[in-house]
């Protein structure tokens, strides 16, 4: 058996870099359009996407999705990017027509909120061909209708209950692609694998706290030179 490791090559200017947990590789991942997606990276900051490791990128936000942000995401992410394109207040026809936009401007996948209904599914899976995700954060959730209208990969985000809401999907749905909220920790990540989830979604620590850690490590240099 070979046990050597992959080469490595970090270069010192993109060293400093956000790196998702390594145990998300645990997971058996998702398989789109050739692609294997494990790790995927929940933001819309262009800083973090364009300096991160992650196999993809979940840009989902509170606000009405717009065209101009799936055009700033794009033009940073060196990996595929889902949008979010409504399902709560933004639905209808205009969740349909973000959707063909997001799939028209490079889009691997558009992500859906908890709210919509599975006729607004039906209609975005029929105007695009691209993984339509939709967004679970309750086991309560009729997710019976929201696959049999088209909908490819459920993505749990139910907070400290994913693991638990993850298992109950599985046990539902025993073949169905999940993605599910890995949570700040490797156990709490490696416990919504266990649960069933073949991706992670990971959301890496704000730009700014990263700022302050590396200002921190300025001022103690420059106190200890004085």
């Amino acid at each position: 058996m070979n046990d050597r490791q992959a080469p490595s090559y970090n270069g010192q200017l993109r060293s400093h870099r956000v790196e998702v947990p390594e145990c998300i590789g645990e997971c058996h991942g998702i398989r789109i359009f050739g692609r294997l997606l494990k790790s995927v990276m929940f933001s819309t900051d262009v800083a973090t996407i364009a300096n991160a490791n992650a196999d993809a990128v979940i840009a989902v936000y509170p606000f009405t999705p717009q065209p101009r942000i799936v055009s700033a995401v794009m033009s940073v992410a060196d990996m595929p990017v889902f949008f979010g394109v409504g399902g709560g207040f933004t639905s209808g026809a205009r969740s349909v027509n973000q959707a063909i936009a997001a799939e028209n401007m490079g889009a691997i996948g558009v992500v859906l909120n908890a709210p919509v209904p599975p006729e607004v599914l039906r209609e975005i899976k029929e105007n695009v061909d691209i993984p339509v995700v939709a967004t679970i954060v309750s086991a309560a959730q009729d997710t019976e209708a929201r696959i049999a209208a088209g909908v490819d990969i459920l993505n749990v985000a139910a907070s400290t209950d994913t693991p638990a809401v993850v298992a109950q999907l599985r046990a539902r749905h025993p073949g169905f692609p999940i993605m599910a909220t890995g949570g700040p920790t490797d156990a709490t990540i490696r416990a919504t694998i266990a649960a069933g989830a073949d991706a992670i979604t990971y959301t890496p620590p704000d730009t700014g706290v990263l700022l302050a850690e590396i200002m921190r490590s300025h001022r103690e240099r420059y106190r200890a030179e004085g």
